[in-house]
């Protein structure tokens, strides 16, 4: 089961006790801020996408949509995101659960900048009904990302 495999990877660092798990869905941006009872945009929501030959994860905030544009400036190619059946194996957590912990080896990992707004986060745990509050560096330091980027609209406030 994928939330034990991050539970496992959190236990190296006595972080395993600050996973939440729900009685309800927490599936998507919208459930897990109900589930959490915080704004939808603090939610850090994982999406996998293919580049080339590897499968790439982008955590950014929840009201955050991925810009074409941006994305292939970044990349160098159009935004493909993963089918529903090939996540699991390509990422290592099954869609409602993806998150930048535990994950299959030769996944690429980048935070997008409209995270940055936020003291704290709480990205998915592995499962549809999991989460964890963490800080920026805190993401920072248990994720296994390449940087951060700007590849996200419609989060900017006017």
């Amino acid at each position: 089961m994928s939330i034990e495999k991050v539970r496992d990877y959190f236990t190296q660092y006595h972080m395993e006790t600050r996973i939440q798990t729900f009685t309800t869905s927490s599936a998507t941006v919208e459930l897990a801020a109900a589930a959490l009872g915080c704004a939808p945009a603090r939610i850090a929501k994982s999406l996998s996408f293919m580049v080339g030959d590897k499968p790439v994860l982008i955590v950014a905030a929840g009201d955050a949509h991925v810009d074409n544009h941006k994305f292939k400036e970044q990349f160098h190619t159009k935004a493909k995101m993963l089918k529903a059946d090939e996540v699991g194996p390509l990422i290592g957590h099954a869609v409602g659960g993806v998150c930048p912990f535990a994950l299959a080896t030769a996944v690429e990992v980048w935070f997008d900048i409209s995270l940055q707004r936020f003291a704290s986060v709480f990205p998915a745990c592995g499962s549809a009904n999991s989460a964890i509050e963490l800080t920026l560096p805190e993401l920072e330091k248990y994720a296994p990302f390449q940087g951060w980027i700007d590849v996200c609209k419609n989060w900017q406030t006017e």
